[in-house]
């Protein structure tokens, strides 16, 4: 008895901290969402139309709307880069494919790399053309991530021969907090963090069928996001990757400001661009020239990137609307539990199975939008920015990484609650636009992502700051911004 009411206490305890969590936040992102979409754009250019130095330690908005120059760098750097997982062709996440496009633009620009990761197992491991990016492989966990005690005695041996390194760069944990304590030269980039999560588990457990179990995630999520807070504080430097993710951690993780810099994900513009030709092409696997619009799906189709969600809305607009199912045309790139269940729902629907890059910007060419059913509201997701760069509007749901770092106003595309019928009302009103509309939103699209989702964007960013921190802070000219003159 005794045991059933402490439980019963812990839980109350933890949904009360749960209860004033969501609540501070709430309270500030409602402050701030009624506030004019374009504020933090309108602050920036105050801050830098006054052409003064900048603290970038300080800058509290994203580094990629700086103007860094594209110069070779003043000093090339030694890092050392750990990541869990190293990319093999498409079967990549969004951490490990930020990895092989942002190291290698540093490699690209004259940095020497050292990247610990792990070796595959059935494949070989894939080569580069650059004599100063260095890979120290060793034999992954069951898991099939990077060995921690085998990364850092290779860490160790590189770090102790030769010149030692100027920086330390981990994607999320790669590197745990209690080897990353004592590193004071040391950036984290978090690809997700368990406060954001909670909003995803509160969108699954509504969504949840009556007859599926009732999940006690919400309890495991706030356990972990204490833990996160306890431990963060031991990295030096801290990446987000959208905006929303850099105020969690000013805000909730407590996480003095000067450590926090927000450098949003970027694709590689030369991939991914317009090119009609690409796009007819592509069209000759099948899509037909009578259907005013097509429609696309890209990712893992798993259930946190809302594919149920996005079943549901198709099937249900299918069977209810004539002309939806006259007009449209889905195409689904991707592998997971969810492609045999769109190709049941007939020929408005083609899946193509996963693709490689370059099919991948081909495919981006094919359709006439491009749409995102995410429920999953950590990190920033690598397709958004792709679609935009190649010229096309997007969809997606509306999490806040999402609309204040992306779809930040409805001329570059749609947003929408995780609800069937908030997504088939979206549907619909694309629909409703037809594709000279959708044109428009996505030349506004491509110019946003150009100024900000490319990878040379995110590369400059990323190499001005490990400059900035490879002297603790105290080179004032790497550490200082001066804004070019004439910039408004």
């Amino acid at each position: 008895m005794a045991k059933d009411l402490a439980t019963s206490f812990s839980f109350r305890n933890l949904c009360c901290i749960l209860f004033l969590l969501s609540a501070f936040s709430s309270i500030s992102f409602l402050i701030w969402s009624l506030s004019p979409i374009s504020c933090n754009s309108h602050d920036q250019s105050i801050i830098l139309g006054q052409n003064q130095p900048v603290d970038l330690l300080f800058f509290p908005y994203a580094w990629n709307q700086l103007f860094f120059s594209s110069n070779p760098p003043p000093k090339l750097l030694k890092i050392a880069v750990f990541v869990k997982k190293w990319p093999h062709r498409n079967l990549a996440g969004g951490l490990e494919r930020h990895a092989l496009t942002l190291h290698l633009a540093l490699a690209k620009r004259g940095h020497e790399l050292h990247i610990f990761t792990t070796s595959p197992l059935n494949s070989s491991f894939p080569r580069y053309p650059f004599s100063n990016l260095y890979f120290h492989l060793s034999k992954p966990t069951a898991g099939g991530y990077l060995d921690q005690t085998l990364g850092w005695k290779l860490f160790q041996v590189q770090n102790s021969s030769g010149k030692p390194f100027d920086v330390i760069h981990t994607e999320s944990v790669a590197l745990l907090h209690t080897r990353a304590r004592n590193l004071t030269k040391l950036a984290v980039s978090w690809h997700g963090i368990a406060y954001e999560a909670i909003h995803s588990d509160i969108i699954q457990e509504v969504l949840r069928n009556p007859e599926d179990p009732q999940a006690n995630m919400l309890t495991d999520r706030l356990l972990k996001v204490v833990e996160e807070v306890k431990f963060f504080p031991r990295y030096a430097h801290h990446i987000a990757t959208s905006d929303h993710a850099g105020d969690v951690l000013k805000r909730i993780y407590m996480i003095p400001e000067e450590c926090v810099h927000v450098i949003i994900n970027g694709v590689d513009e030369e991939i991914y661009k317009p090119n009609f030709s690409e796009g007819k092409e592509f069209k000759k696997f099948g899509v037909q020239e009578s259907r005013k619009l097509v429609m696309g799906l890209a990712g893992r189709l798993v259930k946190d990137k809302g594919h149920p969600l996005m079943f549901e809305a198709l099937k249900q607009l299918l069977t209810e609307n004539e002309i939806f199912r006259r007009d449209v045309l889905v195409l689904v790139a991707g592998d997971g539990p969810w492609s045999a269940r769109y190709r049941d729902l007939g020929p408005n629907v083609l899946v193509l199975g996963p693709l490689e890059q370059a099919q991948l910007a081909s495919f981006y060419n094919a359709i006439d939008i491009f749409v995102n059913p995410t429920l999953r509201a950590q990190g920033l997701d690598h397709t958004l920015l792709e679609a935009m760069l190649t010229g096309k509007p997007v969809m997606a749901t509306r999490l806040a990484s999402i609309i204040r770092s992306v779809i930040v106003s409805s001329d570059i595309g749609y947003t929408f609650s995780p609800t069937v019928a908030s997504l088939k009302d979206s549907l619909l009103g694309v629909c409703k636009d037809g594709r000279e509309v959708l044109a428009r939103k996505g030349q506004v699209a491509r110019h946003r992502g150009l100024e900000l989702f490319t990878a040379t964007k995110m590369a400059a960013a990323y190499e001005r700051l490990f400059l900035c921190i490879s002297n603790n802070g105290e080179d004032n000219n790497y550490c200082t911004y001066h804004p070019p003159s004439g910039l408004h």
